[in-house]
């Protein structure tokens, strides 16, 4: 009886409590989940990460977090279980995920970068390519516009390498050709960018980097559920400060005194428009206030969920993201709903199974007219004209109906897009019985993207006055006038795609006599595409009460439809080898074929290897080099390809003509079919042969870690026309021919340092890119002048007269050669060949281009007990950008072209004489006076936090409760570029403008 006791009390439950903590720092770690081995009970620490659980003498614990070692231990006797778990995400263990699998970072011997997820979500916007910039090593990204559902970023891996397309592959989950810039940041576990050879297992679509994301998965455990959301307030980073309606007036009537005119204003008018006196006729509008809001609202909430057992793991997340346009009624709003589930399956102790499935639903909405049109109008608005009338309707128009208060709104019609995309994958995983170390894994993924397109356009109306009629209230007597079109216009276009992906690969990983360690992998994938394209046109409404096709009329009616088909069948492999975890190989392959080019160029090999060599693990580096606790050496070759080109290329191309006499003896119009684009049967893929060595090292027992490599990639084969070498009196439309070749060098590195003092925390990281490239043919024109051709120079270099001032007096003319009708004032083109004309073969290709030479991102995290702070600064060195405004008698001048411009009583200024658009030789023809760096540093991100007390939140029943407030894009300084944004460029300022954004958030676990 007494033994039976004893048994049965051993078995009955009892209460286990304990902490556990990181043996990196001693920290608790909170929401680390603990369950009971082969069994779905669990729970997940407290933010102080203490735990209770209950168990029995038998049980066995198992603790797991993520970024760290799983950790079992048996409870026996014990009523208190303390844990420290070790860290697996050390500079030495890191899990990298590379091109089909995963390497430790020890052993990678190819130059790939990695940002975790965690990092991405600190930036507050609606597209997650914006926050990839100053945070990866080796990748430019480069934002051109704020405007919402259009607001992605141009990546650049490693730079420029091509005057063709220089966009680098996404792969999702292990599928290529999907988008990175709508994936929900909260779902992004990590992303991982391949820079060199190591992307040639991605063959023909490599040559521009690959960037891989992985997204989150569920952990065995607890549900977690986690609950954000974040309110946002946005405004443009730079507006340009225009000349008010005073100094427009003055500049005005410098341009009659040029052109040897009668002065339009008088003085006492002038002063009028100063002062503010008569508002009404001499008004003082200043388009940017009147056309934009000072800020514009933008939010994001999410809400996931994420635990499983042994046996079925999960993690579903819901969020939604809305963002408002800059215009004051604005017609321009975006929202994107998004779900995302992924699942893991353990069939048995062989089979896994994956099902991921991502839905998203965009909703853009516009204006009829662009957002370039828009902000040209804002530019060249007249600040002497009335925006809006005192009753309250719009003024009169800037240019062909234009007035950007009413063309900003939907008074004009609206733009409907509405996008909707299902991604899909399903995975088997399979142990195979009886070989130890042999896996095969299968993926199936289809990708359906929808998006349908309403373009509703009404006329609309603005009204004007004569300068004199009044009412009987001496209020203005306006005169209504119908803008924009005749009659109300519907198009509407329909879109469909579909992207098939298929792959198999097996796998096996061998150790032999504990130093010989070995990686095979082969494996076959086929990609298929298809998609459809219908639109449809009509006019002539009776009525704008009825935005349907059916209600057109019958006149001027159009309708045009498409299809397109592609594939690709690869075969690829990787082999691995390791021997003391010392000397390091590994070789790349994949032999691919692109239905988009003929049969006879088709497929293609493309290798890459890369070794080795780690010198701490030599016995001679542990006894006498203790300071640097970890260093490999590596290099890299390899040959890949990028084949984003227009397809069929190889096929002679015909267009329709509507407009051929061909019946009644020639005198009937009748449709017929010409020649387009030469064909081009042997037209392939670029090819890039990319060579790197680097360095990875950690010093202070890790505390310090440095990676850094250098590169050379030479492009070769790019396609482009031989338009210079052939005159055009050959009568032919010529096709692309693989012509082109481009050599792109650079370094790129990054440092990180982290340490701890008590309860402070911090860390340092600083990345960097440089990287400049040179074209080393193009199809240079007969005869061409060795300082203006473009072999040599940059991509994008441009051909220009060099600006070296402005003429002060007469005497200055006299003293130099310029152009025929010079005056003072005007700007100085050097006489490059000296022979005292002033011609085009003074133009000079310059060397420099928009893309910069140097990029980098200082990353600073700091924590003190609950409080942490992130900041971000981005900069970048070595680009250019060419601003000419519409300035002029058709729109305004820029405030610092008034304020620093020529005038007999300021002949030695920064700006030349006041111009009328392009009546100026200087204006007309291309020259250095309006190029200008871009060089610039940028607070990009700024996140503060706070993480509540346990003994607040534990009362909500809440694991966690964090507050914070963050900006985006909050500083920008850039020493020459006063007047617009040096990301935000185009060739005359009327882009839409970046976002500065200001959030306030929260995140709740619970």
């Amino acid at each position: 009886m007494l033994f039976s006791s004893y048994t049965m009390s051993a078995q009955q439950d009892k209460i286990i409590t304990g902490i556990v903590t990181s043996a990196t720092d001693a920290m608790p770690l909170p929401g680390v989940n603990i369950t009971i081995k082969g069994t779905p009970t669990g729970i997940v620490t407290g933010v102080n990460g203490d735990y209770s659980i209950k168990a029995t003498s038998n049980d066995v614990l198992v603790f797991s977090y993520i970024g760290h070692l799983n950790q079992e231990v048996t409870v026996g006797n014990k009523s208190q279980v303390n844990i420290a778990l070790k860290s697996e995400l050390t500079s030495l263990t890191e899990v990298i995920v590379v091109g089909y699998g995963k390497q430790k970072k020890k052993t990678l011997t190819g130059a790939v970068s990695m940002v975790q997820g965690k990092d991405l979500v600190k930036s507050p916007v609606t597209n997650v390519s914006q926050s990839i910039g100053g945070r990866v090593p080796g990748v430019v990204a480069i934002s051109g516009t704020g405007e919402p559902g259009s607001d992605g970023v141009t990546l650049r891996v490693r730079g420029v390498n091509t005057f063709g397309n220089s966009s680098p592959l996404i792969v999702v989950d292990g599928v290529a050709g999907r988008s990175l810039e709508r994936i929900d940041p909260s779902t992004i576990d990590n992303i991982s960018v391949l820079k060199d050879a190591s992307a040639a297992i991605y063959g023909a679509q490599a040559a521009n980097g690959v960037i891989l994301i992985t997204t989150k998965r569920g952990t065995s455990g607890k549900p977690k559920v986690s609950l954000s959301f974040n309110q946002g307030f946005s405004g443009p980073t730079i507006l340009p400060k225009m000349a008010s309606s005073s100094e427009y007036a003055t500049l005005l009537n410098e341009i009659d005194k040029y052109a040897s005119r009668t002065e339009r204003f008088t003085a006492d008018e002038i002063q009028k428009f100063s002062d503010g006196s008569d508002p009404l006729r001499y008004p003082n509008t200043d388009w940017f206030k009147e056309t934009l809001k000072p800020w514009s609202a933008q939010n994001y909430a999410n809400l996931s969920v994420s635990g499983g057992s042994d046996v079925v793991k999960y993690f579903v997340n819901l969020s939604q993201k809305s963002q408002d346009g800059f215009y004051r009624n604005s017609a321009t709003k975006y929202k994107q709903t998004d779900f995302r589930s992924n699942l893991d399956i353990k069939v048995n102790d062989y089979v896994n199974l994956t099902f991921d499935l991502n839905a998203s639903l965009e909703d853009r909405n516009y204006p009829t007219r662009s957002a370039q049109s828009i902000f040209r109008m804002v530019m060249r608005g007249k600040p002497n004209l009335l925006a809006y009338w005192p009753n309250g309707l719009p003024g009169p128009d800037i240019e062909f109906g234009d007035n950007p208060v009413v063309t900003a709104t939907d008074a004009t019609g609206y733009d409907k897009d509405k996008r909707y995309n299902l991604n899909s994958n399903l995975g088997i995983d399979i142990k195979v019985p009886g070989i130890d170390g042999l896996t095969f894994k299968g993926k199936a993924s289809v990708d359906k993207g929808y998006r349908f397109d309403k373009r509703w356009e009404t006329p609309w109306t603005l009204y004007s006055w004569d300068g004199s009629s009044l009412d009987a209230q001496g209020e203005p007597v306006l005169l209504p006038g119908q803008k924009g079109f005749s009659d109300a216009r519907l198009t509407e276009t329909f879109n469909d795609s579909q992207n098939i992906t298929l792959n198999g690969l097996l796998n096996y990983s061998k150790t032999i006599n504990e130093n010989h360690d070995i990686n095979f992998l082969v494996g076959a994938e086929k990609i298929t595409s298809k998609g459809d394209y219908f639109s449809a046109y009509r006019r002539n409404y009776v009525s704008t009460a009825i935005d349907q096709l059916f209600a057109g009329g019958q006149k001027d009616i159009s309708n045009n439809g498409s299809a397109s088909e592609e594939a690709r069948l690869s075969y690829l492999g990787r082999v691995n080898y390791s021997f003391k975890n010392k000397y390091l190989a590994e070789f790349v392959w994949r032999y691919q074929g692109s239905y988009i080019f003929d049969k006879s160029s088709r497929y293609g090999f493309f290798p890459g290897v890369s070794l080795g060599y780690v010198l701490s693990e030599e016995k001679f580096w542990k006894d006498n080099v203790s300071f640097i606790s970890f260093a490999k050496l590596r290099a890299s070759a390899g040959k890949t390809g990028n084949d984003l080109i227009n397809p069929y290329q190889y096929l002679a191309s015909y267009s329709v003509n509507n407009l051929v006499y061909i019946s009644n003896g020639g005198s009937t119009l009748e449709q017929g079919l010409y020649e387009g684009v030469l064909p081009n049967t042997g037209v392939t893929w670029e090819t890039a042969i990319q060579k790197n060595i680097g360095i990875d090292a950690d010093f202070l027992n890790g505390d310090l870690t440095l990676t850094a490599d250098y590169f050379i990639n030479l492009r070769k084969d790019i396609l482009w026309k031989r338009n210079a070498s052939i005159p055009t009196s050959a009568g032919l439309t010529l096709p692309d021919e693989n012509i082109g070749k481009v050599e792109n060098k650079g370094i790129d590195f990054n440092i990180v340092y982290k340490h701890k003092i008590n309860d402070f925390k911090y860390s340092i990281g600083f990345n960097s890119l440089f990287a400049k490239n040179k074209i080393l043919f193009w199809d240079e024109a007969p005869g061409a002048i060795a300082y203006q051709q473009t072999t040599g120079r940059p991509i994008g270099a441009q051909l220009l007269y060099n600006s070296i001032g402005v003429f002060k007096d007469q005497a200055a003319v006299d003293a130099y050669p310029h152009w025929q009708g010079a005056r003072p004032g005007d700007v100085i083109f050097e006489d490059v060949n000296k022979d005292n004309v002033i011609d085009a073969n003074d133009k000079v290709r310059f060397d420099k281009s928009g893309t910069p030479t140097f990029t980098g991102g200082l990353n600073l995290d700091f924590s003190y007990k609950g409080f942490d702070l992130g900041i971000l600064l981005q900069g970048a060195t070595g680009g250019v950008f060419y601003e000419s405004t519409e300035s002029g008698e058709l729109g305004n001048f820029l405030k610092s072209f008034y304020d620093n411009r020529w005038t007999e009583a300021n002949p030695n200024s920064e700006h030349p004489r006041t111009f009328n658009r392009s009546n100026e030789y200087w204006v007309a023809n291309g020259n250095t006076y309006w190029l200008h760096k871009t060089d610039y540093i940028r607070v990009k991100n700024i996140e503060l936090g706070y993480t509540l007390p346990e003994t607040l939140t534990s009362k909500a029943n809440f694991q966690k409760v964090r507050i914070y407030v963050s900006a985006f894009n909050f500083l920008t300084y850039s020493p020459d570029m006063k007047d617009f944004d040096p990301e935000n460029v185009s060739g005359n300022g009327q882009n839409y403008p970046l976002n500065k954004v200001v959030n306030f958030g929260f995140n709740i676990n619970f």
